[in-house]
């Protein structure tokens, strides 16, 4: 196991950029541990690799993602999030316990989080239906990383038109919280539920429009008609 993760950071050292490094830092508010390797790059490698323990247990290839998770460094995030999400077919209902334990004790930026979120997480959702209110917990924890989670882990079922009352449900629990990146959250998750389910989108963000925060509010009427826009956004 240690020759496999070793072999992940060589790679990743083998392939890190300067000038990305130096750029990195400009997309996050809060310092982030980088090799400065372009994300295209790191998908390659997290692919390439991955042949190499595909036959591995799913236990084994999370006991690797969670040294990946442990580094700190968001390449290594990455690759977490997709060795986790590769074994999708294995999961199993106390899965959950896994996934948020690592988001609450080592998501620490938007990348991951939504990462992690969209795929392993929303995933798992839409296996394991009866777990949605989980989600729900998630969206009242004190971390804001959970919180977020909460949101953008029903970013693809809530393209499918799936979960429409559970998404009103968690999108109230976070309606005037004041990190902004967790109103982007679920302002992110009222927009691709509006692409199936566009009048109860529009009915939520009228009813709660006086003390919806605007960024919220702007994600969640962004593909609708203009005149829809025009009243949400009416003072």
């Amino acid at each position: 196991m240690e020759n496999i993760i070793e072999g992940v950071r060589n790679e990743l050292i083998n392939n890190s950029d300067e000038k990305t490094l130096a750029s990195s830092q400009r997309f996050f508010k809060e310092s982030i541990l980088s090799y400065g390797v372009k994300v295209p790059v790191v998908h390659r490698i997290s692919k390439e690799l991955f042949l190499k323990v595909k036959d591995r247990k799913k236990d084994e290839i999370f006991d690797l993602c969670e040294s990946f998770w442990q580094s700190g460094y968001i390449e290594e995030s990455f690759i977490a999030c997709n060795w986790s999400y590769n074994v999708r077919r294995y999961y199993k209902p106390t899965d959950i316990e896994v996934f948020e334990r690592w988001i609450n004790c080592y998501v620490n930026n938007w990348a991951s989080c939504d990462t992690f979120g969209n795929h392993t997480v929303g995933y798992f959702i839409e296996k394991f239906p009866e777990f949605i209110d989980r989600l729900k917990v998630f969206a009242l924890s004190e971390n804001r990383w959970m919180r977020r989670a909460a949101a953008v882990s029903l970013i693809v079922p809530a393209r499918k038109g799936k979960f429409i009352p559970e998404i009103l449900e968690i999108a109230d629990l976070l309606l005037t919280d004041k990190d902004d990146l967790v109103q982007k959250g679920y302002g992110w998750m009222l927009k691709a539920s509006s692409e199936t389910h566009q009048q109860a989108i529009f009915d939520f963000v009228m009813k709660n429009k006086a003390v919806m925060p605007r960024t919220a509010l702007r994600y969640a009427i962004e593909k609708m008609p203009k005149e829809l826009k025009e009243k949400a956004m009416a003072k």
